[in-house]
């Protein structure tokens, strides 16, 4: 893989720097926006990058930092997905608080935002509760975002609860957009000057990329990933007001940006110390690129990934036509097509040639996978196994230089695992999935030392990039998650079935 991004000198530039803006105040809440941990965007459009940058850097802060975690009550009301994990925000919530503490990070508190005795959310917090963890409930702020007064008042932000933090760095979090994190800083500052605290407020945001174009692929990509929030990015006008620099933000921290410093006016009781949105973030993240067009090329690529990913979604119903409109726009500014995507055209290829040698009326599933060295690999689906399964033991066999004729998992192990399917079970679908076949094999590999060659070249896909011509199952798609594939599908469904497709 090209690299792009030199991790390490963005580590040492973003706690410098993050530092140096502790120094001003007694205590200062950093609201993180995006991943704090597995930060698969910007792994992906920053080759280079590591995906839990973000909490090594915490943990470089750790005797100096404590952290909230935010969750919006109406997001677990609804089951709301975090994309890329397949979990609901609130299992999402006690995901992140196992992963903080194994960085020895302390985790203050979890704060539900717009409570109003939801009863998923009552549920959610006494599981909470019963489990150890200090819960504070907010409910939606009388007069926001228009009324100052009310805002910054005992009606406003004081109805809040005070949540007792001690450290001099509070980095607010949450599982997704829209949970609340910027009102629980702004509550926590109308209580600590209360207090008699000088405290301040900073973001920290790894996108848009204030320091580099605003139609920067990177920065474009952004937009893609963001499309059903309907962000856009545009120049920071206050920025270039106040400094006569171009700096990129997007709009809505734009046009909140006069707000924001008025509620902060209003509570501090002096003139803001920003001038603008940029003033206020802490992202140094454009400081760490080393080569832009590998950077570039990387955000083309993700922006046709997140294209796929929309009609996937649009064609479960979990989008509306709208954002689809938004990505299909995007790659055509960027002139870029689906096969700009490599794995693309393999697959459909072989899909097609399969369709007509079988006289099929469905569509033939089948998955292309690219290795790192440019070879492409292809796997379809089978009475004994499904697509994504088939091509990931075509690969390894590749990777060990095993001859396609030999069979790594003995028919002995295979027959009574589709009978359990089948008879135990009562499954409809007997073909076995990606993580059914690997559970195979490493059975296999204990008495099979070929299989045991196999298996030691499953790390080898890290990295891959894979393309379906028909809709995964989740747990497919979590499994190639979970080996480090890149994959992206056709918005086309293996089947007829309704319920057996999802």
């Amino acid at each position: 893989m090209k690299i792009g991004f030199d991790h390490k000198k963005y580590l040492e530039e973003q706690s410098k720097y993050i530092l140096e803006r502790v120094n001003n105040y007694d205590k200062l809440y950093l609201e993180f926006g995006g991943k704090l941990l597995f930060d698969l965007h910007a792994k992906r459009v920053l080759p280079g990058f590591d995906e839990n940058a973000k909490i090594k850097l915490l943990q470089k802060l750790k005797d100096k930092a404590e952290i909230i975690i935010c969750v919006y009550a109406g997001d677990i009301e609804r089951n709301k997905i975090r994309g890329d994990f397949g979990i609901t925000y609130d299992m999402d919530v006690l995901r992140l608080i196992d992963d903080l503490r194994s960085y020895e990070l302390d985790v203050n508190s979890v704060v539900i935002t717009r409570y109003e005795g939801q009863p998923a959310t009552t549920v959610f917090i006494k599981k909470l509760e019963h489990r150890g963890i200090k819960v504070y409930t907010h409910k939606a702020t009388k007069g926001y975002p228009t009324d100052v007064d009310t805002i910054v008042s005992d009606e406003g932000y004081g109805k809040n609860p005070y949540i007792e933090t001690t450290k001099p760095i509070v980095v607010v979090t949450a599982p997704g957009p829209g949970s609340g994190k910027l009102a629980t800083c702004l509550s926590q500052l109308y209580h600590e000057y209360k207090r008699g605290k000088v405290t301040g407020y900073s973001k920290f945001e790894t996108f848009p990329v204030w320091n580099v174009p605003l139609k920067h692929p990177l920065n474009i990509a952004y937009e893609a990933a963001t499309a059903d929030l309907k962000d856009v990015n545009m120049i920071d006008s206050f920025h270039l007001d106040a400094y006569n620099k171009m700096s990129v933000n997007y709009n809505r921290d734009i046009e909140m940006f006069p707000v924001l410093k008025r509620i902060i006016e209003k509570i501090t009781g002096e003139e803001a110390v920003f001038k603008s949105p940029t003033d206020m973030g802490v992202n140094r993240v454009g400081f760490g690129i080393i080569d832009d067009e590998v950077v570039k090329e990387a955000s083309r690529q993700e922006i046709i990934r997140r294209y796929f990913k929309t009609s996937c979604e649009y064609k479960k119903g979990y989008v509306d036509e709208e954002t689809l409109q938004r990505v299909k726009l995007i790659m055509e500014e960027l002139k870029l097509k689906q096969e700009d995507r490599k794995v693309v055209i393999p697959a459909r290829d072989y899909s097609a040639e399969l369709k007509h040698k079988f006289n099929k009326n469905e569509p033939c599933p089948v998955v292309a996978l690219e290795l790192e060295d440019g070879t492409i690999l292809t796997g379809r689906s089978s009475e004994v196994m499904n697509s994504t399964a088939a091509v990931i033991l075509n690969a390894v066999k590749h990777f060990a230089n095993i001859s396609d004729g030999i069979h790594l998992i003995s028919p002995l192990i295979l027959e009574p695992i589709i009978n359990l399917k089948l008879k135990t079970l009562g499954s409809k679908n007997t073909a076995l999935d990606c993580e059914e076949i690997l559970i195979a094999l490493s059975i296999c590999a204990a008495t099979n030392p070929t299989a045991q060659v196999a298996m030691e070249k499953l790390i080898m896909l890290k990295g891959c990039q894979a393309h379906s011509t028909t809709i995964l199952s989740r747990s497919d798609e979590q499994t190639f998650r979970k080996l480090g594939i890149d994959i992206t599908c056709d918005p086309e469904y293996p089947s007829e079935s309704l319920y057996y497709n999802n």
